[in-house]
């Protein structure tokens, strides 16, 4: 065979061999999200389903990412490998009350964990931002993006299942998890 003959059949390997590399998925791993302890982000792209490891014993959802309703047990889930998104769910996930410490041995004391929250009234119309909320949890607003009033009450709040504002008002907002 001639040099160029060799060259070519060596190119066309090389590209048959980049693109079953390319084939070949990487299981999806869990990344860290915030400045709480232990906390992931999990999503289901493209509307397949996928699986984050974490050490936990149960998850619950912080945040929902998606405009897809993330439920439990139908597009989102916990099992003895970690958590599980499916159908275009994503979200951020924290250790359920009971899902610390980790298998295998004691944990550290849990400091409350702080989760960030972006809730924004566009044309001063009320918005609903989905973030499971529990009893105890406290939320807070830490930084106004608009030059709207944002008054706790009366242009933002909030329900067990999420952050609300209204009239025009965008801000961050602090949720406070204690464990």
């Amino acid at each position: 065979m001639s040099v160029i003959g060799r060259v070519l059949l060596s190119g066309a390997a090389t590209v048959a061999i980049g693109f079953s590399l390319l084939a070949v998925t990487a299981p999806l791993r869990a990344q860290q999200y915030g400045p709480g302890p232990g906390g992931v982000y999990c999503a289901s792209n493209d509307n397949r389903f996928a699986r984050c490891q974490v050490p936990w014993r149960d998850a619950e959802l912080v945040q929902q990412s998606s405009k897809t309703r993330c439920i439990r047990d139908q597009t989102w889930g916990f099992d003895r490998q970690g958590i599980w998104v499916d159908r275009g769910c994503r979200g951020q996930f924290a250790p359920a009350r009971g899902g610390w410490p980790p298998y295998g041995g004691p944990g550290p004391q849990r400091p409350p964990q702080q989760v960030r929250v972006r809730c924004e009234s566009h044309g001063s119309n009320y918005q609903r931002c989905p973030v499971e909320l529990r009893r105890d949890d406290s939320v807070r607003l830490v930084n106004r993006l608009s030059s709207a009033d944002c008054r706790e009450g009366r242009s933002w709040g909030w329900t067990r299942d999420g952050i609300w504002v209204d009239r025009g008002c965008r801000a961050d907002f602090v949720v406070e998890r204690r464990y």
